[in-house]
């Protein structure tokens, strides 16, 4: 008589509230952010002045400058309190010991053969390279929103145009993170792992 000893349930990742809430809030603001952005750039484009290329209203929130305006700085200080607010979880928490590139990770890329580890190393190397590219974006942002008060924030990028291209060349390096984050979550600890950060 053989004796079939039931396999246990694999146990499906599970994240925090919070983490899902940040998740929900940063893809909220940052659509926002972006096509309010395209409706701001349509008023004047940053390459080639008003008779440059214009994007197609379609993908525009706003529906003229100052509406997208209004749009743009209300989901900047939204994505800029989600990130303030998600920054003293993760510290308190202690969850940067888990999120953030380490020591480890560096090693991991130049001597280990571990493809999952390997993985892992990225993630947290796309997971740190980006909080500067964020500040950077939230810092030209600024700029841009008061240049009067911020006066040296344009200095120290030259002039206005180049506040806007410095401001304009961050959104596409945003996107491309997040694609790398979500692909290198997914490879990590498959679709269940990126589905839990939401649901």
């Amino acid at each position: 008589m053989t004796v079939t000893i039931p396999s246990k349930p694999r146990k499906l990742p599970h994240q925090a509230i919070g983490a899902k809430i940040f998740h929900w809030i940063n893809i909220i603001s940052l659509f926002m952010m972006l096509t309010s952005g395209l409706q701001i750039y349509n008023a004047n484009p940053v390459f080639g002045g008003r008779t440059g290329i214009h994007i197609f209203p379609l993908f525009t929130l706003g529906g003229w400058l100052a509406g997208g305006r209004h749009w743009h700085f209300f989901a900047m200080w939204l994505f800029s309190l989600n990130l303030l607010w998600y920054g003293v979880y993760v510290f308190i928490t202690r969850r940067w010991r888990h999120r953030f590139v380490g020591a480890n990770d560096v090693k991991a890329l130049q001597k280990t053969q571990n493809s999952k580890r390997l993985i892992y190393a990225w993630h947290r190397i796309v997971y740190t390279a980006i909080i500067p590219i964020l500040l950077l974006a939230l810092f030209t942002g600024i700029g841009m929103y008061k240049p009067a008060q911020f006066s040296w924030i344009v200095d120290l990028f030259g002039s206005w145009q180049g506040l806007r291209i410095a401001h304009f060349a961050s959104v596409p390096i945003v996107i491309v993170f997040a694609i790398a984050h979500y692909f290198l979550g997914r490879k990590a600890g498959g679709q269940e792992l990126t589905d839990s950060m939401f649901w």
